[in-house]
């Protein structure tokens, strides 16, 4: 894969930018390279609740938030049931009548919904909408690659965030050993007792007040630099 590919360019923008401005940049994009497509928005489940991530140039406002009040659309759906939705005319569609009609008000004729693959997770579609009956008929194809497409930014802005949230636990760990140590070093040289006994009345003191090692020992050292001759 060549450096200036498109995925590299989204792997990079998700490790650089994050996944929120990938993805609106995607919607404009989709609206661009999908015919008939007049808007498109990205649906997906955070907290167990639906919820429009991204949105194009254009998109009519509450187009999608209308879906998730109801609980009933094309992109909620799919992102429940992980199946394609189509409605080639909304004048005629029989669904989701509420949302059809809110749709038709905001100048929506037809609508695409496709659930995208997210590794671990259920509840996301990529959602496009036309103007015009049956506009997005003939750009089924290259929705589908579009929605894989969005699939693949997702999963890579995940897996960097779960080796952000990796390397914060390891830092974290080193830094409360680092203090464990600090406080068996300050009892070993004031009680003159080796680490192992340093170690063990940490532990009991932690135990007897119901105190977190790491934080018994962070308030030694603490007070031992600060002056406090105060033992635990």
């Amino acid at each position: 894969m060549s450096p200036d590919t498109p995925d590299t360019l989204e792997m990079a923008i998700v490790r650089s930018s994050g996944l929120d401005t990938l993805l609106r940049d995607l919607t404009d994009r989709a609206v661009e390279a999908v015919p008939g497509a007049a808007a498109c928005s990205i649906t997906v489940r955070r907290a167990d609740r639906l919820l429009t991530l991204a949105g194009s140039r254009g998109l009519p406002s509450g187009l999608d938030q209308r879906q998730y009040e109801n609980g009933s659309g094309p992109c909620v759906e799919a992102a429940e049931t992980n199946v394609e939705q189509y409605a080639p005319d909304l004048e005629t569609e029989t669904r989701w009548p509420t949302y059809t009609s809110y749709a038709l008000s905001a100048g929506v004729r037809c609508v695409l919904a496709l659930p995208i693959d997210v590794e671990g997770e259920r509840g996301a579609a990529l959602n496009l909408y036309g103007v015009q009956s049956d506009a997005l008929g003939r750009g089924r194809d290259a929705a589908r690659a579009f929605a894989a497409r969005v699939g693949d930014a997702i999963n890579v802005a995940l897996r960097v965030e779960r080796r952000r949230e990796s390397t914060a636990d390891v830092r974290t760990a080193l830094l409360s050993r680092s203090v464990i140590d600090q406080a068996i070093g300050i009892l070993m040289a004031q009680e003159r007792i080796d680490a192992r006994i340093a170690l063990q009345r940490l532990r009991r003191v932690s135990m007897d007040h119901n105190v977190k090692l790491r934080d018994l020992c962070t308030d030694l050292v603490a007070r031992v630099s600060g002056g406090d001759g105060r033992r635990p």
